[in-house]
């Protein structure tokens, strides 16, 4: 799926980020980080497409350390695709996640961009953003790339894959909802985020 990369939602999607960071500055990639970094969040340089999942299920002792977390099972779906229009590799993001205290499965996606805080040791975060104004997501590695930390400040989320108005509701940060690290997993775990069936026979052979 081809998603305009618009830098404003780009720059929104770290808000939540910059305001925990006492807006620390960035600076775009140059096209040798933006490689790297592509080839850590896929296990490999990416060819025509290339996907990652990473996914968390918070246990009961976890829950109860953090009584004010909502978010009690998280996916997060990064993919890649090279357009032919441009030949440039592009970034997205599909996200599902359930509460601990309402039923359904909520679920976001949008494109991303890479910047780098030169605050933190130049570390690379993938900035992802919803469209029109929908808030966002920055996703950073652990240094061992098996975890990625998602940070957010408020992003649209829908209910049961549906994006309609009916369904549309937002994922807001909290005390306990800002920050979540999830592990590398096989990337059939985040299979229930695609749609598209051709999309999905990709993700299963990758």
């Amino acid at each position: 799926m081809k998603l305009t990369l618009i830098l404003p939602l780009v720059l929104a999607a770290f808000t939540g980020v910059a305001h925990a960071d006492e807006a620390d500055p960035v600076r775009e990639t140059t096209k040798a980080e933006a490689d790297a970094f592509n080839a850590r969040v896929y296990a490999g340089t990416p060819g025509k497409t290339a996907y990652a999942c990473f996914v968390r299920r918070y246990d009961a002792e976890h829950l109860a350390r953090h009584p004010k977390q909502r978010v009690a099972t998280m996916k997060l779906l990064v993919s890649a695709e090279t357009f032919e229009a441009d030949m440039q590799l592009h970034n997205s993001f599909r996200l599902g996640f359930r509460y601990r205290d309402r039923s359904g499965d909520f679920d976001s996606s949008g494109s991303c961009r890479h910047t780098v805080f030169t605050r933190e040791g130049n570390e690379v975060r993938l900035g992802c953003g919803v469209d029109c104004e929908g808030g966002g997501i920055g996703i950073a590695l652990s240094k061992d790339d098996k975890s990625v930390i998602v940070r957010l400040e408020s992003i649209r989320v829908w209910l049961h894959n549906k994006p309609d108005d009916e369904a549309e509701r937002s994922l807001v940060a909290g005390s306990d909802d800002g920050i979540f690290r999830l592990d590398r997993t096989d990337n059939s775990e985040c299979a229930a985020l695609v749609t598209d069936r051709k999309e999905l026979a990709a993700l299963r052979h990758k």
